[in-house]
């Protein structure tokens, strides 16, 4: 069948070769790129949906046991490299297409957020973010929460200067940056101890500046860490921009899961997907006896909730002492310690993520 070792040849082995997340094949989806033949040497490019696919090592791997299979072939080499697709527009709450703004270089935009406080939203939101650029990704955070701007103290830039430039179109900010992500944050715009007391179409006007008037650049995913619950921050965010998807946090807590549950519902009446659940605080590791863990708030409340509502528990994150210390001194545990349980579940977190950003965007 294959009697000339040529591109075609190496095409033709590649076809029934598939993207284990989009069930459709590699070559289909053009995601086999710049094949060149060297005697029996074999060399392309595999051009993955995204940097953070979890998935990477199997694809590579099957890529190159098919092509081996080819009559003369000596040695596969492959360069992997990877293209974010961007976001589709969505019908949006009342069957329309939707009449939002896109951020210019920004393919997706993802919203963490939670019912309630205190479940570590904004935790996961950081982690997620370092995460997904230490995969190589182009990553911005942008702090919706406004009333309690806490992302710079977690990403190490509590004494950053930012900067506003002037333009044809307004003031332009410029983002902070630290551990491969961009920020921005009511934190920069306040002193430490300086309360926001706003009202709803003021916060409205600064979260629209988030978006609109930085200069983010080229980014893969601009990660949103909102405020607790369904108010004026949320429905701002899910008029204004295209969405690639919510992540909601909760932990194993009954009085967590019950507002969660009206957190995801909004997004879902505001037809933005819904990813998954985090459950954060799955269960404590006491630091002085590592294979022990104590379900403090509860257990199983994540998948049974996601059971519940018909979406994925995207992971269940533990709780550790090292992940307070890293949110406190501006190194996500990610960074700090990543053989960490938590660390760990975050990580794999933000490549599930990731990989469900992907599959939208290109079904």
């Amino acid at each position: 069948m294959y009697d000339v070792l040529d591109s075609r040849s190496v095409l033709e082995i590649l076809r029934p070769v598939e993207d284990p997340e989009l069930r459709k094949s590699l070559v289909e989806l053009n995601m086999i790129r710049n094949v060149k033949i060297d005697g029996g040497k074999v060399s392309f490019t595999l051009v993955l949906t995204t940097p953070a696919c979890p998935l990477r090592e199997f694809i590579v791997e099957d890529c190159q046991k098919a092509v081996k299979k080819l009559p003369g072939v000596t040695d596969v080499s492959i360069e992997v490299t990877a293209e974010t697709p961007q976001q589709k527009s969505l019908p949006d709450a009342s069957g329309g297409l939707r009449q939002r703004t896109g951020i210019s270089g920004v393919k997706n935009i993802i919203a963490v957020s939670s019912g309630k406080g205190g479940v570590g939203k904004s935790t996961v939101a950081v982690n997620v973010a370092v995460a997904l650029a230490q995969t190589g990704a182009k990553v911005g955070l942008l702090d919706a929460d406004i009333y309690g701007p806490n992302d710079p103290t977690m990403l190490g830039l509590s004494d950053a200067q930012i900067t506003v430039r002037s333009s044809e179109t307004g003031d332009i900010l410029e983002p902070a940056f630290n551990h491969g992500v961009k920020l921005v944050s009511m934190g920069f715009l306040i002193d430490r101890d300086q309360p926001v007391i706003w009202r709803g179409p003021m916060l409205n006007g600064v979260i629209r500046q988030f978006l609109y008037q930085v200069e983010w650049g080229e980014l893969d995913y601009l990660i949103v860490d909102m405020p607790p619950g369904t108010g004026d921050a949320q429905l701002t965010l899910t008029q204004a921009v295209p969405m690639a998807g919510a992540v909601i946090v909760t932990t194993p807590q009954n009085v967590a899961l019950l507002d969660s549950r009206k957190g995801l519902r909004m997004f879902q009446q505001m037809n933005v997907p819904v990813l998954g659940i985090v459950e954060n605080m799955s269960y404590f590791i006491p630091p002085d006896q590592p294979d022990k863990q104590y379900d403090i708030f509860g257990s199983g409340g994540g998948s049974k909730t996601a059971a519940e509502l018909g979406v994925p528990l995207l992971g269940c994150v533990p709780l550790e002492i090292s992940t307070r210390v890293g949110g406190d001194s501006g190194v996500p545990i990610v960074v700090g310690d990543p053989d960490s349980a938590s660390a760990k579940a975050l990580t794999a977190i933000a490549l599930t993520i990731a990989g469900k950003v992907s599959v939208a965007a290109l079904t």
